[in-house]
Order: structure tokens, then sequence, then C-alpha cells
């Protein structure tokens, strides 16, 4: 992989069953499990999903016309399968936007549809990578070095 494709976040314990997550341009998110503020992590994959699709959306949308409201609510439940694993199911991305009058406002409208399909279709790397189902690969990393033990 090139540098240009390669993307990562590094997870740090904290206390147990709290986290924090940071990015390599110095951003920082806590994670838990849900037993206070912090994101879980299934939280966190609707907020990717989401947040991606936002992204992609606002974009096209906006160099028409600035929005005069934009939401996006993402839900899903969270079950257990036939095979006794935890998985989501039924999620769905639901964007509320509206546009102000006008010409601007009409073509910002008018492209929204289509904002919204090539997002899903095409543009948003996270929901495509959830329903293409890409294999995950948990590992152990190395443990402590020789010298480290001493």
């Amino acid at each position: 992989m090139t540098e240009d494709t390669f993307r990562s976040v590094a997870i740090e314990r904290t206390s147990l069953g709290n986290y924090v997550v940071r990015n390599s341009r110095g951003g920082s998110v806590s994670l838990g499990t849900g037993e206070d503020g912090s994101f879980t992590p299934v939280e966190l994959l609707l907020t990717a999903i989401g947040g991606c699709a936002a992204v992609d959306v606002d974009h096209i949308t906006s160099r028409r016309a600035e929005p005069t409201e934009f939401a996006v609510a993402v839900t899903g439940d969270k079950i257990r399968d036939e095979a006794g694993g935890n998985r989501m199911r039924n999620l769905r991305v639901e964007f509320t936007v509206t546009f102000p009058e006008g010409a601007e406002g009409d073509a910002a409208r008018a492209t929204l549809p289509r904002s919204l399909q090539q997002s899903h279709d095409r543009l948003c790397t996270v929901s495509r990578t959830v329903e293409l189902g890409t294999p995950v690969a948990i590992a152990e990393g190395p443990g402590p070095s020789e010298t480290d033990r001493r």
C-alpha cells in the first residue's frame, strides 16, 4: 500500500473499558462501554457511516447553495444473529437538508437526490466497505522486546 491509501488510528486504554482514539493529525475521541458520555464502538460505526455520507453530500450540494439546515440521523438494530454473534442490521442514514429559496437553492435541491445516490453507490468509503463485507484481520502484535523486559 502506498502512503496515499494507508489510513490508521491508534487506540490507547485509559482505564477499564475506557480508551482514547488518536489519528495522525492530532485529533482524538473518547471511546468506552457507554457507561459515561463517551461513544461506544457501535455509535462510532454509525457515526462513520453517516459522517462519510454527510461529507460527500455537503460538498456536492453546497457548491450550489449553503444549506439552511443539514442534519443526519443514523440508526440500526444491534442483534445477536443465528450464529450467536453480535452485529448490526437495518442500518439507515436519513438526511434532513433544506436550502434557501431562489435559483441557487433550487439547484442545490435538485442535486440532493443524486448526491445521496452517488455517496451510497460510489463515494462513501465507510458504507461501501460495510456493504461489501470487507474481511477484518485481528492479530496479536509483537510483545515487548528483550530489552524492554529488563
